[in-house]
């Protein structure tokens, strides 16, 4: 993506003002949120038993595509979630978005798979804090408490849904489309209200793991 158009894009959550909210979280700020915009979102669909399928996609991210339900991969390429038995998502550096999707599509030009850009239709927060956990209990049916580090899952909440990724003990990472980004900021924001919520930057609310791929546009 060219510089000019890099300057055109715009949060999916830009209407709230986040940039003007940013404050260093205190021992008061009980739950920490912070936004990682525009980074590079891949679906990737194609049969676990297909060796052509698995060794394509291996010659481009450097690692076998995990099979294994619920897993969060880190790869030299990005992080990989496992979305179901036939489909991935990678999370990457939206300046290396478009050569991985030209690698993938071309190493997979010739087997039955399906490598689709969806960086326009997702988008992520970080989540943390001492209290991050009883906030999630709040929001839907899913035992967050059995979510081990290195594992996703999908879920509902409320009227809404998204995926959670926890990759350290101190939080989570939130993946939710674009579409329900206003309604699922709000949620999050008002049930946040009790636990003194504190609107801050990536670097002072990092995730190990995918804090690495945002890149200021």
């Amino acid at each position: 993506m060219s510089n000019a158009l890099n300057a055109m894009l715009e949060s999916p959550l830009h209407a709230f003002g986040l940039s003007a909210r940013v404050a260093a979280p205190t021992a008061r700020n009980r739950v920490v949120m912070s936004e990682l915009p525009h980074m590079g979102y891949i679906v990737l669909r194609g049969k676990a038993d297909d060796s052509a399928f698995m060794q394509a996609v291996a010659g481009v991210l450097g690692q076998a595509l995990p099979t294994q339900p619920m897993t969060v991969l880190t790869t030299a390429a990005g992080v990989v979630l496992w979305v179901s038995p036939d489909e991935w998502l990678l999370v990457c550096k939206r300046s290396t978005r478009d050569s991985l999707l030209a690698s993938l599509s071309g190493a997979l030009q010739d087997v039955f798979a399906q490598v689709v850009d969806n960086s326009g239709g997702l988008t992520s927060l970080r989540l943390s804090g001492p209290d991050h956990m009883l906030l999630l209990r709040q929001l839907g049916p899913y035992d967050y408490e059995s979510l081990a580090v290195g594992r996703c899952a999908s879920t509902v909440a409320s009227k809404t849904g998204f995926t959670v990724a926890r990759t350290d003990e101190a939080g989570v990472i939130i993946v939710f489309r674009r579409s329900f980004a206003d309604y699922t900021w709000r949620l999050l924001e008002r049930t946040a209200l009790p636990y003194h919520l504190c609107i801050t930057s990536p670097a002072q609310c990092g995730d190990p793991v995918f804090t690495p791929l945002f890149e200021i546009v």
